[in-house]
C-alpha cells in the first residue's frame, strides 16, 4: 500500500552570512537555530572561513555575482518570511543587501558583524558607513556593545550607555535596536531593546563560561525565526534571548577552545521530556516495591526528574499531588506531569546550579530518627542556610556545595509553617533509589 503524503509547511527563513568551518557560528549556526525553531532554513553564503573554536585561520570573500546568484535562486523559489544577515564582509555586499531589503517587505534582522571578539575591526570605513544605510532597512538591528560604539561613536560600557546608544540609533532612522549586553561587565547580562515606543530591558544571570562562540548568530537567527512565525518584535526578542541564555549555560564542549553555544538546546530539551517522565514513573514503581512509608512526611512526598537542559520547574516532571502513605504502601495522588512540583523541583534546580549532573530528587521526612540514620549512610548531606519552603534559591544551598564532593542531600529544618524535609538527589533514578534504600535500612537499625 502506498502511503498518503502528509507535507508540512514551515515558514522559510533566509540567512545571509559567512560560513564557519568549525560549525559554531555563521551559516552553520544560523541553519541549526532556524531548523531547531521549526522553520525551514535557506542561505546565501557571502564568504568562506577556515576557523575553529580557537580562532579564524583564513577568509575568502565570494564574488559578488555568486552572492547575487544565491539570493536570486532562493527568493525566486521560496516564499521567505524573514531573513537575517551576519558577516557581509565588504561594502559591495552590504550595498547589495541594502538594495534588496529596500525593495522587499520581508522582516530583516541585521546582526552587524563589524568587530571581532579580540576587538579588531573587521570592516574598512566605507563598509562601516554602508552598514548605517543597511540598518535603516532592518526590522531590528542587533549590535553588541563594541558594534554599537562603531555605529554611534558613543562609549557603551553600562546599561545606561547601551540605552543611549539604542536611542541614538533609533533617532538616526533605525526602526528598532537590540543592544546586547554580553560585553558589558556585571553579574547579569542586560540586553536593551529600543524602539520608538520606548525601552525594554531583558536580563539573565551571567554564565561563568567563555564558550559563547556563535551567540550573536544564534540570537539573530532565533529572532528571525520567531518573526517568521508572526510573533511581534518584543515577544520574538524575549523568546530568543531566553533561548540563548540556555544555550550558553548548556554550551557544547567541542574542540580545543572554549566551545560553542548549544544551538539545538531547546529541541534537545523537548526530546527529553517523555523519557524523563517515564524515568520518574519507573522510579515511583521501584519506591513502591521498597515500601518507603517510614520516610514519607505527613504532608506527603514528591519525586522529581529534570530534563538534562532544565531551567525551570515547568521542565521538571513530578507527581501531580505528590505521593502519600496508603494501607499497603505509598499512593500516587495523580499522574506524572511537568510543572507538578514546586518546592522539590526548585530544590533540585538549586542543587543543579552547583552540580549540573543531578537530575532526580525527592523529599523525605526529616525527624530525629532520620537525622540519626544519616550517620550510618555512605554519603554526605548538607544543610540549607535558610528554610527552603516554596521559594528555595541556590543561595540557600551554596555553602553545602563548597567542598570537593557534592552532597547527596540537603536538610531543610523548616520553620514558620514549613515542615522539616530532607531533599535527596541523584544523577539517575537508580542512584537516588539506592540512597533511599540505604537511608531506610539505617533508620531501621
Amino acid at each position: 500500500m502506498t502511503r498518503q503524503r502528509a507535507p508540512v509547511e514551515p515558514p522559510v527563513v533566509l540567512t545571509i552570512a559567512g560560513s564557519d568551518s568549525g560549525g559554531g557560528a555563521g551559516i552553520q549556526a544560523d541553519l541549526k537555530t532556524i531548523e531547531a525553531g521549526g522553520a525551514f532554513g535557506t542561505s546565501v553564503i557571502t564568504s568562506v572561513t577556515a576557523q575553529h573554536t580557537r580562532g579564524v585561520q583564513s577568509t575568502h570573500l565570494l564574488p559578488l555575482e555568486e552572492i547575487e546568484a544565491q539570493y536570486d535562486a532562493v527568493t525566486e523559489d521560496f516564499a521567505v518570511s524573514a531573513l537575517k544577515t551576519g558577516m557581509l564582509a565588504a561594502e559591495p555586499v552590504v550595498e547589495f543587501v541594502t538594495e534588496k531589503l529596500a525593495s522587499s517587505d520581508v522582516a530583516a534582522v541585521v546582526d552587524p558583524v563589524m568587530v571581532a571578539a579580540s576587538g579588531d575591526r573587521l570592516l574598512d570605513e566605507s563598509a562601516e558607513s554602508a552598514y548605517e544605510t543597511l540598518a535603516r532597512e532592518a526590522a531590528l538591528l542587533t549590535p553588541n556593545a563594541d558594534e554599537a560604539e562603531v555605529l554611534t561613536g558613543l562609549t557603551v560600557d553600562s546599561t545606561e550607555a547601551a540605552i543611549q546608544a539604542g536611542e541614538h540609533l533609533v533617532d538616526d532612522g533605525v526602526e528598532a535596536a537590540l543592544v546586547k549586553g554580553g560585553h558589558v561587565d556585571g553579574e547579569e547580562v542586560v540586553d536593551v531593546l529600543v524602539t520608538e515606543d520606548g525601552v525594554e530591558q531583558i536580563s539573565h544571570p551571567r554564565v561563568d563560561t567563555d564558550a559563547n562562540h556563535g551567540s550573536g548568530c544564534m540570537l539573530s537567527s532565533a529572532i528571525a525565526t520567531r518573526l517568521a512565525y508572526g510573533d511581534d518584535l518584543e515577544a520574538a526578542v524575549r523568546t530568543a534571548t531566553d533561548l540563548l541564555a540556555r544555550a550558553v549555560r548548556y554550551s557544547l564542549d567541542v574542540g580545543e577552545g572554549p566551545g560553542a553555544v548549544h544551538h539545538m538546546v531547546a529541541a534537545r530539551d523537548r526530546a527529553e521530556r517523555d523519557p524523563t517522565a517515564e524515568q520518574v514513573r519507573s522510579l515511583i514503581g521501584d519506591l513502591a516495591e521498597t515500601d518507603i512509608r517510614p520516610l514519607v512526611a505527613e504532608g506527603g512526598m514528591n519525586v522529581v526528574g529534570a530534563t538534562p537542559y532544565a531551567d525551570g520547574a515547568s521542565e521538571c516532571a513530578a507527581v501531580d499531588g505528590g505521593l502519600g502513605r496508603g494501607i499497603d504502601g505509598i499512593v500516587a495522588r495523580g499522574d506524572v506531569r511537568f510543572g507538578a512540583s514546586d518546592s522539590v523541583a526548585r530544590s533540585l534546580l538549586a542543587a543543579r546550579e552547583f552540580h549540573p549532573p543531578y537530575r532526580f530528587a525527592l523529599d523525605c521526612r526529616f525527624d530525629e530518627r532520620v537525622e540519626s540514620a544519616l550517620d550510618g549512610v555512605d554519603w554526605t548531606v548538607g544543610e540549607a542556610e535558610e528554610s527552603a519552603g516554596e521559594r528555595v534559591s541556590a543561595g540557600a544551598f551554596q555553602s553545602s556545595f563548597e567542598g570537593e564532593t557534592p552532597p547527596a542531600g540537603i536538610i531543610d529544618r523548616g520553620g514558620h509553617g514549613v515542615e522539616p524535609r530532607l531533599y535527596l538527589f541523584g544523577a539517575d533514578p537508580m542512584t537516588l533509589l539506592g540512597r533511599v534504600r540505604e537511608l531506610l535500612a539505617a533508620r531501621r537499625e
